[in-house]
């Protein structure tokens, strides 16, 4: 229990503590301003934003401090530890740069083994010339530390990846298919055990149980027969990214984390690999980049193989999105819907629903096809001209294309108010 309490007070001070509560201001506000640019996207598409900003980063500040403390709890139950000199604090420096830089590289699998690497190299190197190494990692330790973080990245996808969700389409097979770019990021505060040889200036020591640790336990007692050990926090940005044409915002979330809660678990049992020496260390670092790059190919081939979702053809006009306080969800109308006939006239294609819609002063008798097959019918009465739906175009015309880059949505901004 005095180990438990212990961990969750330093979580704590990664809130309260100043500099570290300045951190947490400042990633909050990258965050927020992330989440203004998705509101505004998903009111210039639908007439209106699905969540607010505010929301969406308490949704990321709030479930970050507690898979935190969840993490760390792991952490400091398996006993994971590093040395002073571990250079761990990189790992988790070189995530939040990279929400700067390319957010897609904000995954620890690749700065935990640059880390690794220079360790066995530096180390290697210091053997040479009997000098003791800058740079001293414990392999195993790091990459079980690796696996957690996956494990709680895997919890943090399935519980809130699918929240701030932008609609975006792309041509396939001479169709144009719906779908959705789904990116969210969290703040993450953990608490790591570090090692230190002698007094520590601040913090506060801990008596550890005779259970204590878990993994490594026998060479972790001959460390601490010389050395002291405290629980320092650090604040680390794990994210989310992936688009989708064949999978529901929810559905795509839940494999996305569930793929990343087993890559997690595999990576710890794999780290353990790395008590047997040189070579299961070396094992273990070649295993974390190369099953993560198998990960991203595999659900890459998966979502190339599989069926479109959103696509509007002869059975109807598919439905993207639906505002949720709009006439349409009001109604009854809902994502993946089929508009086949409005008052009894067939549509072929989206300009027709917008120009019954915004000429019509009475309610509108909507005939759609739904997931399941079934068609029913509605009755949508339109508010300011507009039924609060995002709908596939069945073609586009050349000079309404944007030209949209993976990580810009500036530049989306900017061309879609250019339109206005």
């Amino acid at each position: 229990m005095d180990l438990i309490i212990y961990t969750l007070k330093s979580v704590a001070t990664a809130i309260v503590e100043p500099l570290h509560l300045l951190m947490l201001i400042i990633m909050g506000i990258m965050f927020y301003l992330k989440n203004r640019r998705i509101s505004i996207v998903q009111k210039m598409t639908i007439g209106e934003s699905l969540d607010s900003p505010l929301e969406l980063t308490l949704s990321q500040i709030v479930l970050g401090i507690i898979a935190g403390a969840l993490g760390s709890l792991i952490l400091s139950i398996l006993g994971i530890s590093f040395n002073e000199n571990s250079g761990i604090e990189f790992v988790f420096m070189i995530s939040i740069l990279m929400l700067f830089y390319k957010p897609k590289f904000v995954d620890f699998a690749y700065s935990s083994t640059i880390l690794a690497i220079l360790s066995l190299i530096f180390n290697a190197l210091a053997n040479l010339i009997n000098q003791k190494s800058f740079i001293t990692v414990d392999i195993l330790s790091l990459m079980t530390f690796i696996g957690v973080i996956y494990v709680i990245q895997g919890v943090l996808i399935i519980i809130d990846g699918s929240r701030g969700a932008i609609p975006v389409f792309t041509s396939k097979e001479g169709k144009i298919i719906g779908g959705f770019s789904l990116n969210r990021y969290w703040a993450l505060p953990i608490a790591i055990f570090m090692i230190f040889n002698g007094q520590i200036s601040s913090g506060t020591a801990m008596n550890t149980p005779n259970w204590w640790p878990i993994i490594n336990h026998t060479n972790m007692i001959n460390i601490l027969a010389t050395a002291m050990i405290a629980a320092i926090p650090f604040y680390g940005i794990i994210g989310y990214s992936a688009v989708t044409f064949t999978k529901k915002k929810k559905e795509k979330s839940l494999s996305s984390g569930l793929i990343a809660f087993i890559y997690g678990v595999s990576v710890i049992g794999v780290a353990q690999l790395s008590s047997l020496g040189i070579i299961g260390q070396i094992l273990t670092i070649i295993y974390v980049p190369l099953a993560y790059e198998g990960i991203l190919r595999y659900q890459k081939r998966v979502e190339a193989k599989g069926e479109y979702i959103y696509v509007s053809d002869e059975e109807g006009i598919s439905v993207l999105e639906v505002a949720p306080s709009s006439p349409a969800f009001e109604a009854g109308i809902r994502r993946g819907d089929k508009i086949i006939a409005i008052n009894d006239e067939e549509v072929n294609s989206e300009t027709d629903i917008f120009k019954i819609a915004k000429e019509s002063i009475f309610k509108l008798r909507i005939k759609i096809k739904k997931d399941a097959g079934n068609i029913v019918e509605y009755l949508v009465q339109p508010r300011n001209k507009r039924l609060g739906i995002l709908l596939v175009p069945r073609m586009v015309k050349q000079e309404d294309i944007l030209g949209v880059g993976a990580d810009d949505l500036k530049k989306v901004l900017e061309e879609l108010r250019n339109k206005k």
